[in-house]
């Protein structure tokens, strides 16, 4: 047997599952290290320490005596300067890891989903039309094209004043991923079902069309009546009350099936207050 293939069967032979833990958890946290600071002046700053690193191991290879001496020296004190660099950063990821998994649970799901629930009632009130479409599995960042790009926390204030019938965006459907408004004017394509409701308008099929083609889900604000309607797969509920859409959007984004007990039994008692 050749010795290259003999010594790489012994060392996969000496793996314990403590490695294959070690390696997992160190791999999981280079990888949420990265996720923290994509994008950041902290991933900038990580390549210029790395630059660094590797200036001071090619010292060492090639004999380069006095700028080895100088990186050695920097090297002897470069944990307190990544301390002192990244402290900002060091604070966030640590305030991260302390979050509960159901603070962040309720944040994603619940906040944005009554955000809404207000918008659109107070919308509805006012007889304003609005298009809000939640997206789910399948993308829909081919619908984007033209539209303005927001990236923005939901709340009650900017779906308002999104729809207000002077913004240049109200004609435009507004498109929610995450948890947060990714853009707004969106122009979605309108059903060709010709067993829709004669009396439904453009706002109405272009949700019952993203949804045909899609798994999103999408709510209409009628200005002519000013009832809430849903659509979903297709089909579209209409006239539905606030109560009722805030079950159904915890339905159908996850919040009711995906929650343990605890949390649906805190979301119900939250929704009754």
């Amino acid at each position: 047997m050749d010795f290259g293939v003999l010594r790489i069967t012994e060392i996969f032979n000496s793996i314990t599952w403590k490695d294959v833990v070690d390696i997992f958890v160190v791999s999981f946290l280079i990888y949420r290290i990265l996720l923290l600071i994509q994008g950041s002046r902290a991933l900038q700053m990580a390549a210029g320490l790395s630059v660094v690193v590797l200036l001071y191991f090619v010292s060492d290879a090639l004999q380069l005596l006095t700028l080895n001496w100088i990186l050695n020296t920097f090297m002897s004190s470069i944990l307190i300067l990544i301390i002192i660099v990244f402290q900002e950063d060091i604070r966030k990821a640590l305030a991260q890891i302390g979050k509960h998994p159901f603070t962040k649970f309720q944040t994603e799901y619940s906040y944005g989903i009554e955000e809404v629930v207000k918008a659109v009632t107070q919308l509805a009130e006012k007889k304003i039309g609005a298009l809000i479409v939640f997206e789910r599995e399948i993308s829909l960042k081919d619908f984007l094209e033209g539209a303005v790009m927001l990236d923005s926390k939901i709340s009650e204030e900017l779906l308002v004043s999104i729809f207000n019938p002077k913004s240049p965006l109200h004609d435009g459907a507004v498109v929610i991923s995450k948890g947060k408004i990714v853009a707004a004017g969106v122009v979605l394509p309108l059903s060709t079902n010709p067993d829709i409701a004669k009396d439904l308008g453009t706002r109405h099929r272009a949700a019952i069309g993203i949804t045909e083609i899609t798994d999103a889900v999408a709510i209409v604000v009628s200005e002519e009546k000013g009832y809430i309607s849903l659509a979903v797969s297709g089909k579209i509920t209409r006239d539905v009350t606030p109560a009722t859409l805030r079950k159904m959007l915890s339905q159908l984004l996850g919040f009711e099936s995906k929650a343990p007990w605890w949390t649906r039994i805190t979301y119900e008692i939250q929704k009754g207050t």
